[in-house]
């Protein structure tokens, strides 16, 4: 007998898949493509946009019954959720970055600092690219092959250009990643790198996204990560909430702080506590989903305090650039599971955010970029509002590595002090 795990939508039979579709399992035990508004179920192919009512459309499930044995006896990356996940059994199979499985940190110094009993820190930083990107870029590149597509793309505010890139790379197909032109240095240096194809566009990430939807409506064989294979990519942050599961001993922590950009990482990790749940494969339990933004980027957080659902898109103006989407496809959702979990969420300043990164690195000698940053710093002003509660297990997600972000803390920290060779100079510095 098998247990179904869907969206809690009406449910519709789904379109027939056109015999030149993809081959039998290559999107393992997805079913459809679910709208997320209405409910309509359309075949698995590159589909985004609900065709009733243009809704966004995620990935729809008929699970098996699937143990914790199982999955434990997994490779050690994200591919040990492959029975959860739209890919085909033998993933492995195929060159992949082979994403996942990072450690989640227990942080009793920092949770000392912050007030908080019971701390962890998911830090994703050590993925392939050192962000968390590489995990939905995987899934993405996944539906890339079965679908046929010809080149691989996206538009990006950094780490996904970063984790497109060498995927591309290890997949040995055409890659092309749209940035930012005022991106850091960075994040634009790990991206040529790994392709030759690296296109800087004058505008924000709205406008770059915009262009590449233009694109994808235009050009055969082009698959963009986040735009025409979307579902399948999204589906890739469940993994960060399986693997926090069951590195936690297969429970749910009581709380998680998660940084918002478009949504999808916190709309995505919900979604994995609500499968392991109805697979039993944990208990069921309340838990708390905190989302984190920038001042400068914050409109989710503006709308949830102003207890809207009316989001309004705003022009980012923010260190945080990988959070720097001012119109996040997913707000409106990430508003639904905050207020249904009792969570909320928070901004925070420029200078909030430099200090969360400097806190992380001093407290547990992880260099955070700004996204996490924010996500300490949200924590921080949650604990002091008496919004979080410091007796329960929080855990807050780390999404990247601070080496692509220098220029955000540079001359924010103490300079070298510079002393002659001696002893008598060393002991004069006062250290």
């Amino acid at each position: 007998m098998s247990a179904v795990v869907t969206e809690d939508h009406r449910t519709e039979s789904a379109d027939t898949r056109p015999a030149e579709g993809p081959r039998e399992g290559a999107f393992g035990n997805a079913v459809a493509l679910s709208c997320r508004e209405c409910g309509h179920r359309v075949g698995l192919g590159p589909f985004y946009a609900c065709p009733e009512c243009f809704g966004p459309l995620e990935v729809a499930y008929e699970f098996p019954a699937i143990t914790r044995e199982q999955i434990e006896a997994g490779p050690r990356n994200i591919w040990r959720y492959q029975a959860l996940l739209p890919v085909p059994t033998d993933i492995e199979s195929s060159p992949n970055t082979e994403p996942g499985f990072t450690r989640l940190l227990k942080a009793d110094n920092l949770g000392r600092e912050l007030g908080i009993e019971n701390l962890w820190v998911k830090d994703d930083s050590t993925n392939p690219t050192n962000s968390f990107k590489d995990r939905v870029v995987a899934c993405a590149l996944s539906a890339a092959r079965e679908l046929g597509s010809k080149v691989f793309a996206c538009p990006s505010t950094g780490n996904l250009a970063n984790a497109v890139a060498a995927a591309g790379a290890r997949a040995g197909i055409k890659t092309v990643v749209f940035i930012p032109s005022n991106l850091e240095q960075p994040k634009q240096v790990n991206s040529a790198i790994f392709t030759e194809n690296l296109v800087a566009v004058d505008g924000n990430y709205d406008d770059v996204n915009k262009l590449a939807s233009e694109i994808a409506g235009e050009e055969d064989g082009w698959a963009f990560v986040n735009v025409n294979v979307r579902p399948y990519y999204a589906e890739g942050s469940k993994t960060l909430g399986y693997e926090i599961a069951e590195q936690l001993g297969w429970r749910l922590p009581d709380q998680i702080v998660i940084p918002v950009a478009s949504g999808s990482q916190l709309t995505k990790v919900d979604k994995a506590f609500q499968e392991l749940i109805r697979l039993g494969l944990v208990e069921d339990k309340p838990y708390r989903v905190f989302g984190a933004q920038a001042e400068g980027c914050g409109p989710v957080a503006t709308a949830f305090k102003a207890d809207t659902d009316a989001i309004r898109p705003v022009k980012p103006d923010t260190i945080a650039k990988s959070l720097a989407i001012g119109n996040p496809a997913d707000g409106i959702y990430v508003l639904d599971i905050a207020r249904r979990t009792g969570g909320a969420v928070e901004e925070v300043t420029d200078e909030e955010i430099r200090a969360g990164i400097v806190q992380l690195a001093r407290t547990e000698g992880i260099f955070t970029e700004t996204a996490g940053g924010t996500t300490v710093a949200v924590t921080k002003k949650l604990v002091e509002a008496g919004v979080l509660d410091p007796t329960l297990e929080t855990v807050v997600i780390n999404t990247g590595h601070g080496l692509k972000t220098l220029d955000a803390v540079s001359g924010h920290v103490s300079a070298a002090a510079t002393i002659a060779p001696s002893y008598t100079a060393f002991k004069a510095t006062g250290i």
